[in-house]
């Protein structure tokens, strides 16, 4: 067995999107990063952590790996979307259905993608 213990993002300026995504989760960076890390840590309240890293290289294809994510505080999928467009995420794939399921693929200011789900409440009927 074994425990995973970050997710590591590739990044141009680790600093920079680690804050955007702390901006977006509301989850702390690690209190000893500066701008200018090569690495930097996104707490998150359990392991897995989230590791910004810098590479030389761009982005140029479809992550391997990505987040899904959904709304917190009573916002539905749509209300995320339209709150992460605001921040400075970009719709890449919108994959949402008439019925109101599905989820839309966005990119984080570097064109990581991540997918944005419907919560429990929202599949409940609780929210929208």
């Amino acid at each position: 067995m074994i425990e995973i213990h970050a997710v590591t993002i590739d990044a141009a300026d680790p600093y920079e999107l680690g804050s955007w995504w702390s901006n977006v989760t509301g989850l702390p960076l690690h209190e000893e990063n500066v701008p200018g890390d090569d690495e930097v840590m996104l707490r998150t309240k359990q392991d897995p952590f989230l590791l910004f890293i810098r590479v030389p290289e761009g982005k140029t294809v479809k992550n391997r790996v990505h987040l899904d994510v959904n709304g917190t505080e009573g916002r539905t999928r749509d209300e995320e979307v339209e709150r992460l467009l605001g921040l400075g995420a970009t719709v890449f794939e919108d994959h949402r259905k008439a019925d109101g399921t599905g989820w839309v693929t966005m990119r984080d200011p570097e064109g990581n993608e991540f997918c944005v789900c419907r919560s429990q409440a929202e599949k409940d009927g609780l929210l929208g």
